[in-house]
């Protein structure tokens, strides 16, 4: 199966510096491995109504819902490229994957069957020095990637607060080079580690 990338750009500011860091690590692959990348700012999803009790969840024909559902579905490899807001992923990110909850409802799409054995990876920019600050953000992309028996391929972290300010962590730009070339192994929950 050919790999395809989807991008989702979870930031509130257009090209900073979560998204230069990813677009640095993209470049890094293969030239015939697909590409797409959606910009939730320019797509945004409505807030998740949870029906789970009530009613069943209808697949999305039209609209951002829709889009960002047929492109979950046709990725291999699912890049989530949030800042890092309040210790963990952006309000658009934190609602597209709200939204997978309603997908895992929906009648004829067994979404959970469809994303197992993908990959999920993350992408993100700090303000702080310290790498443990994103635990939560990596906690909650593996956990998500557990919970659908997806591979995950960790976070690549850079640091940086005003735009541009990413160019100048040496490392994570380095790191980039490599990050989707590594083997992804199968996502495990903490409880399930040792």
């Amino acid at each position: 199966m050919a790999r395809r990338f989807l991008f989702v750009l979870g930031s509130a500011r257009p090209d900073g510096n979560t998204e230069l860091l990813a677009r640095r690590a993209a470049e890094q692959l293969p030239p015939d491995v697909e590409q797409r990348w959606i910009d939730l700012a320019a797509h945004p999803l409505p807030d998740f109504e949870d029906l789970r009790h009530d009613s069943d969840h209808v697949r999305p024909t039209e609209g951002n819902v829709a889009l960002l559902l047929d492109a979950t579905l046709a990725a291999t490899d699912v890049v989530i490229a949030s800042p890092l807001y309040w210790y963990s992923v952006s309000a658009q990110t934190k609602r597209y994957l709200d939204h997978w909850s309603g997908w895992l409802r929906t009648p004829g799409l067994d979404f959970k069957a469809a994303m197992a054995g993908r990959t999920l990876w993350g992408v993100t920019a700090l303000a702080h020095e310290e790498p443990e600050v994103a635990d939560p953000l990596v906690g909650t992309l593996n956990n998500s990637a557990a919970y659908l028996g997806m591979r995950f391929g960790g976070v690549l972290l850079g640091n940086g607060s005003k735009p541009g300010d990413v160019r100048k962590d040496t490392e994570a730009l380095a790191r980039a080079k490599t990050f989707f070339a590594q083997e992804a192994p199968l996502a495990r929950f903490p409880y399930e580690a040792g």
